[in-house]
This record gives structure tokens, sequence and C-alpha cells, in this order.
């Protein structure tokens, strides 16, 4: 089954074909490190880790870089604001990035520091320098986008007067279109020595020389939310190509939608920004991952109650489907014949597996996987729980283990307890709440068979013996 990617490039589904398979070169943008991290980060790295996650899973192996901006605009401003040392703020705001990461358990190969990167941002510049495609001007260097032919062609924004970059020292540019590069260094601003003057990078130069520096010259995949196609891809695309002399730089381009609160998008503005250690205090890393899972990484995805309460029950769901597969492999022998009911029910889970890819196949499609994530919690509730094959038991265990793979909502191993244990004191109270009955001691029986009750595992009386299940 091929993987079909929609290129942001073109704007068409195209056939996944890495440029040196099985090999994956992946590089997504990070944050500024100037404040707390929030939700809408969250619906970006969570996004591209499931992509990752998948690919691995196809067999691919992905080398993925997501970069840190430690030295920007906004990080100076909340220095002056705060009357901090900008290096106090980053260092705070990247300790906290990287905690919060590693407890969403997205887990990128590199995460670079723009600001240990200044000698090789230099020699980037220089190069372009070199080859006519920047120039100096005033103590700062500025790409020279006319010199550029395929401006443009990433955004569709291929009209000049859509093309203004929002830089402060017009006047200083051969076109005010043109995206500086270096900046020369403000009073009371911190700066690097350069060929050029005391100064420091622009935004896009930093993803360019730091994907680059790790992945090579082709890039398979560089993924960041919509909001960065223009200016901040379009300005990558631009230099990395002119500087590199290679087209394409990215062979696939991928973003994310906006994250909605109310049915607007969230940002500063509309103070509407929830910070991802206050989501995750009450969601956990398990269950945020779902909710942004639970929809195509290309569409909006809305933060209300209803929806994270589906991503709630879909954890819940999950989690007891799991007992109840491990429950079968321990009761569960060889199969040497299965029944008919088993057969169909064999059936009945291959369709959910073949669903599922075709799902995940098509564009990463995780809105329409999420249902087929129901399918099977349905399945193993009403179908699996009730049969006596092992083959059925060990084909729903290898699917899980898949699942989990690509969603990572497993806690076994992470403070949980093996499911064998758990079987084991299941059974024990079972044991003792069946001599309570014996001796007619209902009253503690009961007591029993409630509690267990509340903890999801329902009690089956029967003549002369107790079984018991997890409940649908």
């Amino acid at each position: 089954m091929s993987i079909k990617v929609f290129n942001t490039l073109g704007r068409r589904k195209e056939e996944f074909q890495p440029n040196n398979p099985p090999l994956v070169k992946m590089y997504t943008c990070g944050p500024t490190v100037y404040d707390h991290t929030h939700i809408g980060h969250a619906r970006m790295y969570v996004s591209f880790d499931g992509i990752k996650r998948y690919l691995q899973l196809r067999g691919y192996k992905v080398i993925h870089v997501q970069n840190i901006t430690d030295i920007d605009d906004k990080i100076i401003k909340k220095s002056i604001e705060t009357g901090r040392p900008w290096n106090e703020i980053v260092d705070e705001y990247t300790r906290e990035y990287l905690e919060l990461l590693e407890e969403l358990r997205v887990r990128p190969h590199y995460n670079p520091r723009v600001t240990m990167h200044i000698g090789d941002i230099i020699k980037f510049i220089q190069r372009l320098v070199e080859k006519g495609y920047a120039y100096e001007s005033n103590g700062s260097v500025y790409f020279d986008v006319d010199k550029y032919e395929y401006y443009g062609e990433l955004s569709g924004r291929l009209s000049k007067d859509l093309w203004g970059q929002e830089e402060e020292f017009v006047s200083e540019k051969r076109h005010p279109y043109d995206f500086v590069l270096w900046k020369r260094r403000k009073p009371m601003e911190p700066y690097w020595d350069s060929p050029w003057g005391p100064g420091r990078p622009g935004w896009h130069i930093e993803c360019s020389v730091m994907s680059t520096r790790y992945l090579g010259e082709r890039i398979d995949i560089h993924g960041g939310g919509e909001d960065l196609v223009f200016p901040h891809h379009e300005n990558e695309k631009a230099q990395s190509e002119a500087a590199l002399g290679v087209r394409p730089w990215v062979k696939y381009w991928l973003h994310t939608g906006y994250l909605t609160i109310g049915g607007e998008k969230m940002s500063k503005s509309l103070k509407n920004i929830i910070p991802l250690k206050d989501a995750l205090r009450e969601l956990t890393a398990p269950i945020l991952r779902l909710w942004i899972l639970s929809v195509h990484y290309r569409s909006r995805l809305e933060y209300n109650e209803t929806i994270i309460n589906q991503a709630r029950k879909l954890y819940d769901r999950l989690v007891s489907s799991e007992s109840i597969i491990e429950k079968k492999l321990l009761e569960a022998s060889k199969s040497h014949y299965d029944k008919d009911e088993d057969v169909e029910r064999m059936k009945t889970l291959s369709s959910i597996i073949l669903g599922f890819h075709e799902a995940l196949s098509d564009d990463f499609n995780f809105g329409e996987a999420n249902k087929y994530l129901w399918e099977f919690t349905r399945f193993v509730h009403a179908e699996l729980q009730y049969s006596e094959s092992g083959a059925l038991a060990l084909v729903a265990k290898e699917f899980s283990d898949h699942l989990n793979a690509v969603y990572s909502y497993r806690t076994t191993g992470e403070g949980g307890i093996s499911f064998e244990l758990f079987k084991e004191v299941v059974d024990l109270l079972i044991e003792v709440r069946s001599e309570l009955r014996k001796n007619k001691m209902y009253e503690l029986s009961d007591k029993i068979r409630d509690k267990l009750g509340s903890l999801g595992i329902t009690v089956l009386d029967y003549r002369n013996r107790s079984e018991w299940v997890l409940r649908k």
C-alpha cells in the first residue's frame, strides 16, 4: 500500500517517495522560546510525531530535527519589558519546552539552538553574498528576492505586491520585499561579530542552516503550521535553493491547520492562549495526543469539552481493550481449529486493520483512522472477549502494539503494572469472594463485587463458579 502526501508545493497529493529510501529526513519548525509553550505548539509537534511514527511503523528510518529559536525580536522585547537578561529568559523556556516534549513523548533526534550555530549561519550568508543572491547594506545583509526566479511558488504569492516583508529598515533595501539575513547591532541588544559588523541572524536563515547541517542538502519532509508558509517557509526555500544550488531543496512541504477555541483561532490578541503545562494537568499526555490525532493534520482542531471528552473515552476504551487482549492471550491455547464465528471475527478484524492503514496511507488522515480505533475497541469488547481463538487474540495484540507505536497511549513501563500481575490480583479477589459466598458471607462478597464494578470489572456469578470481564 503506497503512501500519498499532500504537498503544499504544488497543492496536490503525491506518492511518497523519499530521496533515499528507507531513510526519511524530516525537519519541523520549533518554538521561539520567549514564553510558555502552548497547546497550539503541541498540535504541530504531536501531529508531526504521529506522521513520523506511522512512517516508522511502515519501515522507514526517520531522522527528525526540530529547532529552537533562542534569539529573536520577541525575546529581546521580553527582556526589555521584564528587565531580565535575554539568555536567562530563553534558558527558562527552553527547559520547559524540552520537559513538555518529553511528557508528550515527542522525541526529535536533534533540537539545535540558533545561538550555538552562529558560525554556520555566517558561512551560509557568505555563500549567498558570493553567489550574488544577497547584499550588505549599512551593516545588515538582505536576500535579493528578484535574483531568485522561483520566489512565491510555495505560497502561491506570485505578485510582487504581496511580498511585503515587514522589515524595519526598508530604506536600506534594494526592494521593499527583500528580507533580512543578518541584522546589524542595536544599542543594548545581544550581538555576534561578523564580516559585516556586529549583529545577529534574521529569523528565516536559521532553519536553512540547521536543517542542512544535520540532514544534508536535500530534505524529504519540511513541516510547520500553516501560518509559516509565508513568509518563513517561502524565504527558507528561496535562500536554501539559491545557496545550495539544488531544486527541490525540500521534496514534500507539509503544514498543520490552526487550533481554534470557541471557533476562533488561538492568539495572544484574543487572550485565549492555553499553556501546554496547564492542559497536561487536566488531560494527561495520552489523552492530549489522542485529541490532537483525532482529526486530519491539515484540518482545524477545536479545543472544547465535548471533543476532549471523546478523547478521554477513547483512551479508556483502548486501555480496557488492551486488558481484555492480555487476558485472552493468557487464557488461549494454540489454535488448531477455530469455530466458524471466530473465522468471521478474523475477517472483521482484518478489515479494521486494513481500513486503519488505508486512512493513514492517504495523507496521514488521522481523522479517518480515528474511526478504526473506535471500531477496534468495539470489536475487542463485543467479540474478542467472548472468543476462544488464540490466533484472534494474537492478531489483536499485534495490531494494538501498532496503534500504540503511533499514538503512544500506554502507561505500562512508566509507573504502571503488567496485565499479568493485574490478572493475578483480580483472580485472587474472585477466588476469595467465591469462598465468602460458600460461607454465606454475602455482604462482604457483594462489597468486593461492587468495588470491582467501580473499577470497570464486571463479576459474573454462575452456580458453582464466578468469572470476570472488563466492562464494554
